[in-house]
């Protein structure tokens, strides 16, 4: 079977995509995204050297929104469970990043920060009450490009979906490690 000259052209541009899409991927992640949640994640450390397991009343404040309410910002009367989800936040806004500049575990912590940015966007909308705010939304196909939630995520997202799909390209942790898996 003989493939069109078009094909033919095409096959190496494939490749090289193959390659460098997912490098790319992992450095406008960390251009644009890493210090933005590393900084997020500063704010929701305790006090002291154990302070990732102490998380502030701001992560609290920043996550549980309505529930900090309820209680009069009082984090004594949260559960164990407000404890695990602060605890787990703050600890994959260091931890995922990371492991997405390095190209280590790649395509679970992309997966990871996917959930991480759908659950961010649920608060910010449902939590924080963004929701009632018109801009915040935002809406696909309009002639605006800046909304929070719908615009801006939904690149961070692709950016990520590149690194599900693809893995972590050429210059990765990954690459070294599972050079022969499928």
């Amino acid at each position: 079977m003989t493939t069109s000259p078009f094909a033919q052209m095409a096959h190496p541009i494939n490749r090289a995509g193959d390659e460098i899409l997912p490098l790319l991927a992992r450095f406008v992640f960390a251009a644009v995204l890493t210090m933005y949640f590393w900084n997020s994640g500063l704010t929701k450390l305790g006090d002291g050297i154990f302070g990732i397991f102490s998380p502030s009343i701001g992560a609290y404040g920043q996550i549980f929104p309505k529930a900090m309410e309820a209680v009069g910002y009082d984090i004594s009367q949260l559960s164990i469970f407000h404890w695990a989800v602060a605890t787990a936040g703050t600890i994959a806004e260091f931890v995922l990043p990371v492991l997405i500049i390095i190209g280590l575990l790649t395509r679970l912590a992309a997966v990871g920060m996917i959930g991480f940015i759908i659950v961010q966007s649920l608060t910010d909308l449902f939590g924080h009450g963004g929701i009632a705010h018109d801009g915040t939304l935002g809406a696909w196909f309009d002639r605006m490009p800046d909304a929070l939630i719908l615009d801006q995520r939904a690149f961070w997202v692709l950016c990520l979906l590149i690194l599900v799909f693809k893995g972590a390209g050429t210059l990765s942790i990954d690459r070294g490690l599972f050079r022969n898996a499928p």
